[in-house]
């Protein structure tokens, strides 16, 4: 490998992996694109839809099924609502849940690469991508990006991971079996067929997220992701916070801010996403009103707008990898347009739990099902 986990760090493969096309990796590169891999790959089998995943770090800043491509998202990422169901969209949606987060990541598709799907990614910072294959002419589109060093990872469709997983810690060998729980059996029948798929993307999206996790699941699309908390209260007010803001980024008043000559794409999100999330400096502030102007500037203060536009979120899916276990989980979740909450349960506490989302409306799914991954 190009180094470990760090640059100081020498790292290499052992044994297996991906095909790599292009690039020489570093050892996160390799842990991102495997984990996003096969979210990508479960998210499709369980769905029957392309399926993409944005990771960073280890986990996934986004992941989405192929799905409809909103007016916010085809004017952010210049693609055409045509391209709704597609392979493209997967990705688009993908990205689009948390556009700061996803910034250089790495990009898992769960079917071969198109070139239409290729182009898109020529466009935007990435590092890496890892997928099934490759349409004539997809690969080498990809291979010129960031000067010849783009990393492409191709996997094989047909390969299954053994059965016991082993790692080494400070010395310590550890193994255990690989998590192949069978996610849509552990949920009820019944369920709305829309729900459905939000809660089959929101648990393959939780079992290759950083424990603790909660995901919320809006049409296929991972939203909101709260990864590697110590509470599970933080994890849904964390998600929470990223669905909230790529539910404000669609009011007219962040995604009408007068468009400035010359301002990179991901500069631009990154001032609409400080607007709609009420989060900048005095500094940022003062640059905001002198790059977007004072109309602007004077509804960065006015929470009115942002709490009215958010009563019309609805619908939302929670996905939790282990028990809620106090009923704060499900008043946070209400604040955030929940209307169904999937978890293990089983906690001393989960009549609680249960008896606060009938109080709010919320339809309360236990799978007996914990997806912790670390």
């Amino acid at each position: 490998m190009r180094y470990g986990m760090n640059p100081h760090q020498q790292a290499e493969v052992i044994s297996g992996g991906p095909r790599i096309l292009n690039g020489e990796p570093s050892m996160i590169n390799y842990l991102d694109a495997l984990n996003a891999a096969a979210l990508a790959q479960e998210a499709d089998a369980y769905t029957g839809h392309p399926a993409a995943a944005s990771f960073k770090h280890v986990s996934p800043a986004g992941a989405a099924v192929a799905g409809e491509i909103d007016d916010t998202a085809a004017r952010t990422w210049n693609v055409p609502a045509s391209a709704s169901g597609s392979l493209l969209s997967a990705y688009v949606r993908a990205r689009d849940a948390d556009p700061k987060s996803s910034f250089g990541d790495v990009v898992a598709l769960s079917r071969p690469v198109d070139l239409e799907t290729a182009e898109f990614l020529s466009t935007v910072i990435c590092d890496a991508l890892i997928a099934p294959g490759f349409e004539p002419g997809a690969a080498d589109v990809l291979g010129r990006k960031r000067g010849g060093r783009f990393l492409l990872f191709e996997t094989d469709p047909t390969a299954t991971p053994p059965a016991r997983e082993r790692r080494d810690v400070l010395g310590v060998a550890l193994e255990q079996d690989r998590d192949t729980a069978d996610l849509a059996a552990a949920l009820p029948d019944g369920l709305d067929p829309a729900v459905r798929t939000d809660a089959l993307v929101g648990m393959a999206t939780a079992r290759y997220t950083q424990s603790n996790s909660v995901v919320l699941v809006e049409d296929g699309s991972a939203i909101g992701i709260g990864a590697g908390q110590q509470n599970r209260v933080d994890c849904v007010r964390l998600a929470g916070a990223k669905a909230r803001i790529w539910w404000l980024r669609r009011h007219r008043s962040v995604d009408a801010l007068p468009r400035i000559e010359g301002m990179k794409r991901q500069d631009r999100l990154n001032w609409q996403i400080r607007f709609a999330g009420h989060e900048m400096t005095r500094g940022q502030l003062a640059d905001f009103t002198t790059l977007f102007g004072a109309e602007a500037a004077a509804r960065y203060d006015d929470q009115t707008w942002r709490d009215a536009w958010m009563q019309e979120l609805r619908g939302i899916t929670l996905v939790s990898d282990g028990f809620l276990p106090f009923r704060d989980n499900v008043e946070h979740a209400a604040e955030f347009g929940v209307s169904t909450i999937v978890e293990p349960g089983g906690s001393t506490r989960t009549a609680e739990v249960a008896a606060a989302a009938h109080e709010y409306g919320i339809a309360h799914v236990q799978t007996g099902l914990r997806l912790f991954h670390h």
